[in-house]
């Protein structure tokens, strides 16, 4: 557990990192409990932030979020607990709290190549809600200080991790070898696993990837889920800032078609007035879920 952050200063930085993370809030209490109502804290995938009391409810509760992040179910629900009867706490009275999962950033992305395109690029996703994998083989092509939703990967072997790091995400190959641009679409293609591959170059070069890539035995619906040339084509420009304007405009246009929130959102009124009824009349359970996906209608 870390300690060194409060509830508030986590929150800050799972936002800056995109980071998905479960906030905790107190709700309402009965008895002798271990922190009034109001306190909160933050649990992510390996730490936790804050304290609404230790103990046994407070280890269910990291655990249950962790198993929710895992899951990426990114649900609010109300829960009750009595310390006494089912979590063996001594102070023996009950907790009601409020537990929300935040996805942090749900566009991710791995750009392959750290030249001007990306450096550029790199300038705008700092910028904008996108946890972002930045690969390259060359140490000394990253900037100082890369932006905080920018985790830098330094590997010498960029076609070898491809798959791991790029299963279910967006990829970018923008890098400065088209034998390594050429591999690393090869291998994405074979794993079969990301969301979309683009790849920069000119029509000439998207025509004898797409060849090079018949020959391989790679159908034509594969080899078309490659976008070659990326970026849109009514942004013009060759500069680098231009190049990178034009990608993050189709990033963009494709996290909007793919992400359309629905009407109804958070949890109903009902699971509410439930909850707030079960605790008046005494009715305690060890867990009153009412969950309520984000962006799913009820």
């Amino acid at each position: 557990m870390d300690r060194r952050l409060n509830w508030y200063q986590a929150v800050a930085r799972c936002e800056d990192r995109g980071e998905p993370y479960v906030l905790v809030t107190v709700l309402g209490v009965t008895g002798s409990v271990p922190r009034e109502p109001a306190s909160k804290m933050v649990i992510t995938g390996e730490d936790s932030y804050d304290t609404i009391g230790g103990g046994h409810l407070e280890y269910r509760i990291c655990q249950q979020a962790r198993e929710r992040l895992a899951r990426q179910d990114y649900t609010s629900e109300l829960a009750h607990f009595p310390l006494g009867a089912s979590l063996g706490q001594c102070c023996g009275g009950s907790v009601s709290v409020l537990i929300e999962a935040h996805p942090g950033c749900e566009q991710e992305l791995v750009i392959f190549g750290a030249g001007h395109v990306a450096r550029a690029l790199v300038t705008i996703l700092g910028e904008l809600p996108w946890r972002v994998t930045w690969v390259d083989e060359r140490a000394d092509q990253f900037p100082a200080g890369a932006p905080a939703n920018i985790r830098i990967h330094h590997t010498d072997d960029p076609v070898g991790d491809a798959p791991r790091l790029c299963a279910g995400k967006q990829v970018l190959i923008l890098t400065h070898n088209h034998q390594l641009d050429f591999e690393l679409c090869r291998t994405l293609l074979t794993a079969g696993n990301c969301a979309g591959i683009g790849l920069i170059g000119s029509d000439t070069k998207a025509e004898r990837f797409r060849q090079r890539l018949d020959h391989r035995g790679f159908s034509p619906e594969q080899i078309h889920t490659i976008r070659c040339p990326v970026g849109r084509p009514d942004v013009p420009g060759k500069r680098p800032m231009e190049v990178a304007v034009s990608i993050s405009a189709e990033l963009l246009s494709l996290s909007a078609s793919a992400h359309q929130p629905a009407a109804r959102r958070g949890l109903p009124w009902k699971a509410l007035k439930g909850l707030i009824q079960d605790t008046h009349t005494g009715q305690h359970c060890e867990e009153v879920p009412a969950t309520m996906q984000k962006g799913k209608a009820e």
